[in-house]
């Protein structure tokens, strides 16, 4: 195991490590991000070609968007400090021969390592569960190489957002478990614009991510009031 840094909420791990027998079953606890999987990954290949470069996946669970980022050609990296998600990812991509190198550490201490090493550095739903989501920020941008592109995915905060995201998603309509968000670790988007600036980024663009709960679908486009997703791009010449 790597040095694990401190950037690591205990309680967080513990509740994801938890779902580590949940990972690959598309219809139980963690089915939502299946679902949204298809709309992550075509976001990032409308910004960022992946065939034939080197990816990284920071906080990369039990490996489902990984996979599919490997599945178009991607040369993947998935970091988490959860053992037993990464267990669960390194069962499914054998299981499958699927192509996926899986380290148990931090991103600052891989950006220690090996900075400016990957072409494209995705981090989806995990700023929201760390202590100190700037840190992250700051470490993609060292592990990107200039010119390459940096993507998040993560929960806007305010009352609306509380609403759909808590009350609508874990109570309401169970579309995850209860108790997966803390809205006061929630980020606006002006926060993650502004961590991404003082990291030397250029902001490129933010969708909002949508449920309808009639139709069962998510989608994306329109508004960040609530899940939403956002790309950087670390600038060719120093900032």
């Amino acid at each position: 195991m790597e040095n694990h840094g401190a950037n690591v909420d205990p309680v967080e791990l513990s509740k994801f490590s938890s779902l580590a027998d949940h990972w690959w079953d598309r219809g139980g606890a963690l089915k939502a991000l299946h679902d949204i999987n298809p709309l992550r990954l075509s976001y990032i290949l409308a910004h960022a070609g992946v065939n034939g470069k080197r990816v990284l996946d920071v906080g990369c669970g039990g490996g489902i968007l990984a996979e599919a980022l490997a599945e178009k050609g991607a040369v993947v990296t998935g970091i988490d400090m959860s053992g037993a998600a990464l267990a669960a990812a390194k069962q499914h991509s054998v299981q499958f021969g699927r192509r996926v190198e899986y380290r148990q550490l931090t991103a600052e201490s891989l950006a220690t390592q090996a900075p400016a090493s990957f072409e494209v550095v995705v981090c989806m739903e995990l700023l929201e569960h760390v202590p100190s989501p700037p840190r992250i920020v700051r470490a993609c941008r060292e592990l990107v190489r200039p010119g390459g592109h940096i993507f998040f995915a993560t929960l806007n905060r305010n009352p609306k957002s509380f609403l759909f995201a808590i009350i609508g998603a874990e109570y309401l309509l169970r579309l995850v478990s209860k108790g997966t968000h803390s809205y006061t670790k929630f980020v606006t988007p002006r926060e993650l614009k502004q961590w991404g600036r003082t990291s030397g980024l250029t902001f490129e663009s933010a969708t909002g991510m949508h449920y309808n709960p009639l139709m069962r679908r998510y989608s994306l486009g329109g508004n960040v009031h609530v899940n939403y997703l956002m790309c950087f791009k670390r600038p060719t010449a120093p900032r």
